[in-house]
């Protein structure tokens, strides 16, 4: 933390640090697993820090495994970005190099454009609507989509809705972000997006993007509160505007080749519930949503609300943004999911 900034204490240090999902499952064994071998060991990797709403998710999966196998099966957790970032893994998972995976929607758009649909800016109306589209309206069309790539569907979960942190003031207009450098993902959606908003978006991995901030590369970026406090990007900011301007979901899968090895009993345990799964994800996550806007004063950092007429502003600055997405990745899954709004 910069010395400008007043230390947050023991407690809330160990509270914050919060991260956005992306899981990876990689598993070792013989080729074809039997209920009856000695051991199975699934290697778990995220980029969440402990004591995070993902890393709760996975001891969960832990223990679930454990007992219901009396030990047979061994859930191995590597806790943050230890084998590499969202893009770089969710490419090896595809390719079987690592058994499974769980990301925002945005770094699977790397492999399936048209997930990205679901990041686009101010889509859904609230995240009651979004669950319910996820849940009881696309989720075939997703299956399908990650089953035609390799994937099987463990369950989603979220990062939430991304804001934007800079070190140069609020963003109350477009007007703020005129020829300001910011830190983006790499899809369109996301480039597009900061485009639309008037600024010169730069696709940095987050693995980089502390150091980017620090060094002034970025004057800033978009994200969650939790994933800011989660990677400590906090620390290299003033001010969080809450525009809220894009509902990033994620979601868990293994490559379908090494989900069908394992034996059916683990599969079971694995998987648990998708609708339970899903709501329990997103349930930890935002069980924390206000508390972590809190702690940014504590942090050194401002933060504005944003108005219904800024919002208004945002949205419609942004809306050709849907357009030019449909345009180059077509329209079939956009319209799947608009037609519920």
């Amino acid at each position: 933390m910069t010395d400008s900034k007043k230390p947050l204490d023991t407690t809330r240090r160990n509270f914050i640090a919060g991260s956005a999902a992306a899981v990876s499952t990689f598993f070792i064994g013989r080729p074809k697993a039997r209920a009856g071998d000695a051991e199975i060991t699934l290697k778990f990797a995220t980029v969440a820090p402990s004591g995070t709403p993902w890393s709760k998710h996975t001891s969960r999966l832990k223990k679930r495994v454990k007992e219901g196998t009396d030990g047979r099966v061994k859930v191995k957790v590597y806790l943050g970005g230890g084998l590499g970032d969202e893009d770089s893994t969710v490419s090896r998972c595809r390719k079987g190099g690592i058994a499974g995976w769980a990301g925002t929607t945005a770094a699977m758009a790397s492999i399936i454009p048209e997930l990205a649909a679901l990041e686009l800016p101010y889509l859904f109306p609230n995240v009651t609507a979004a669950d319910d589209i996820l849940d009881n309206k696309v989720t075939g069309e997703v299956q399908k989509m990650l089953e035609k790539a390799g994937f099987k569907l463990l369950f989603f979960s979220e990062n939430g809705h991304r804001s934007i942190g800079t070190n140069f003031g609020f963003v109350k207009s477009t007007a703020d972000l005129k020829g300001k450098k910011m830190r983006s993902q790499s899809h369109d959606v996301h480039l597009n997006t900061w485009r639309a908003l008037g600024a010169s978006p730069q696709p940095i991995a987050v693995t980089e993007a502390m150091t980017a901030l620090q060094t002034g590369v970025v004057d800033g970026f978009d994200n969650t509160p939790l994933f800011t406090f989660a990677a400590s990007w906090f620390q290299a900011i003033t001010h969080f505007t809450l525009t809220r301007h894009s509902y990033q979901p994620a979601m868990a899968v293994m490559n379908l080749d090494v989900w069908n090895r394992l034996p059916a009993d683990v599969q079971t345990l694995i998987a648990g519930d998708l609708k339970a799964e899903s709501e329990y994800g997103r349930k930890t996550v935002r069980a924390i949503g206000k508390q972590l806007i809190d702690n940014f004063a504590p942090a050194g950092v401002q933060v504005h609300e944003s108005s219904r007429a800024e919002l208004d502003a945002f949205a419609k600055a942004t809306k050709p943004t849907h357009k030019k997405f449909t345009d180059k990745y077509g329209s079939s899954f956009y319209k799947a999911i608009a037609k519920h709004l």
